[in-house]
């Protein structure tokens, strides 16, 4: 095992400052999104769109072409042709893989430490149904030996030595059951990924095997699931240099650049995560904000009162619109103004700039979203 210096099971890296306070980033958007209320729907559909974004990006890096939106239709019921069968089974897989694990640790509260047999599970799970299109037995360890690129995986012979020894290492090293920190758990999971990449102790669907441990130690340590796509997803969207960087990793034998990559792109993912279910938070009480609004509004005729509150209601955020694209939002906005005039049209906005739900600027409008956001607490205070 001269040649495989780089599978130490030693601690061949480093936490310099920049990545100790990305760890302490990370953890504060963790706590953060732990603690927003979310409507069990919100919750759902975030999970939904969480996992399916999981199973997007670790088949992606190993090739699978089916889209985020294709999962989708998958996850509804959609079938693909027998050609392409095996492209479904292998999302299936993975998302079947991230729903068990979730209801182990999320519904039933528990977990187990990494052991081989855990690992050789998690590989069933990636591998099930997928029969010649796995060059391996799901769950067996492999009987030869392999080239990836242009690495040469350790001979096959060493495989169930090298999985204990990482096993009995990870043990040893990140003191599982003893006062973990949430820090040290992102650490071993990333770590716990990378061996199994540099170990590959199995003909094929290594990757995606050592993500999938990834996940679990992440969601053992509290991320949660409504996250639990983002490493994936970081490093499928860096593929390139998601693979420069195992690969500089092995030539050195040191972790400390690759870890500072990964958790730079779990900080950000956390942080894009952190933003956007903030912003449904707060269209939800932009909302609530109509509605008050419009009860002490008196009116004569119903109809267009309830036109000027749909109207108002389905003007996204952020966004500037003229008059011609405000009157087409939606089929159903469309609907109502297809039968009045332009005249009526303008006084409707008019009415609702004079509500304070509107402004313009030069010749479009925009959602007044500033006059709610002006009353929420300021970050200097």
């Amino acid at each position: 095992m001269g040649k495989y210096k780089h599978i130490s099971f030693r601690r061949e890296w480093s936490i310099d400052t920049d990545c100790a306070y990305m760890l302490g980033e990370c953890e504060t958007y963790v706590n953060t999104l732990t603690d927003i209320p979310l409507t069990p729907e919100d919750r759902n559909k975030f999970l939904r769109v969480s996992l399916i974004k999981g199973a997007q990006a670790t088949t992606a890096i190993e090739g699978n072409t089916l889209s985020q939106e294709e999962i989708e239709k998958l996850d509804e019921g959609w079938r693909l042709p027998p050609s392409k069968e095996y492209l479904e089974i292998e999302v299936k897989n993975i998302l079947e893989a991230f729903n068990t694990l979730l209801h182990k640790i999320v519904v039933e509260n528990k977990d187990s430490i990494i052991n081989p047999e855990l690992i050789k599970e998690f590989h069933r799970m990636v591998g099930k149904n997928l029969g010649k299109h796995l060059d391996a037995i799901p769950g067996k360890f492999r009987n030869d030996n392999r080239v990836v690129t242009k690495y040469l995986a350790p001979d096959y012979k060493y495989v169930p030595d090298l999985v204990e020894r990482l096993c009995s290492w990870l043990r040893r090293e990140f003191h599982y059951n003893d006062g973990q920190n949430f820090p040290t758990l992102v650490i071993q999971a990333i770590i716990t990924h990378v061996y199994i990449e540099w170990i590959h102790p199995f003909g094929d669907g290594n990757g995606r095997t050592g993500r999938l441990l990834e996940f679990y130690i992440l969601l053992r340590a509290g991320l949660p699931s409504i996250v639990s796509h983002i490493l994936s997803n970081f490093y499928n969207q860096t593929r390139p240099e998601y693979y420069r960087q195992l690969d500089q990793a092995r030539e050195k034998g040191d972790l400390t650049d690759f870890l500072k990559y990964a958790i730079q792109g779990f900080r950000d993912g956390l942080k894009e995560n952190l933003y956007v279910i903030q912003e449904g938070q707060f269209s939800i009480f932009w909302h609530y904000y109509i509605y008050e609004i419009f009860a002490d509004v008196k009116y004569t005729k119903k109809a267009a009162f309830k036109r000027k509150r749909e109207l108002i209601l389905q003007m996204p955020l952020n966004n500037e619109y003229d008059v011609d694209e405000i009157v087409l939002l939606t089929p159903g906005i469309a609907k109502k103004y297809a039968t009045v005039n332009r005249v009526t049209v303008l006084r409707d906005l008019k009415e609702l700039q004079e509500l304070g739900l509107i402004v313009k600027i030069g010749r479009k409008y925009k959602a007044n979203a500033g006059i709610l956001r002006a009353l929420m607490p300021s970050k200097k205070s």
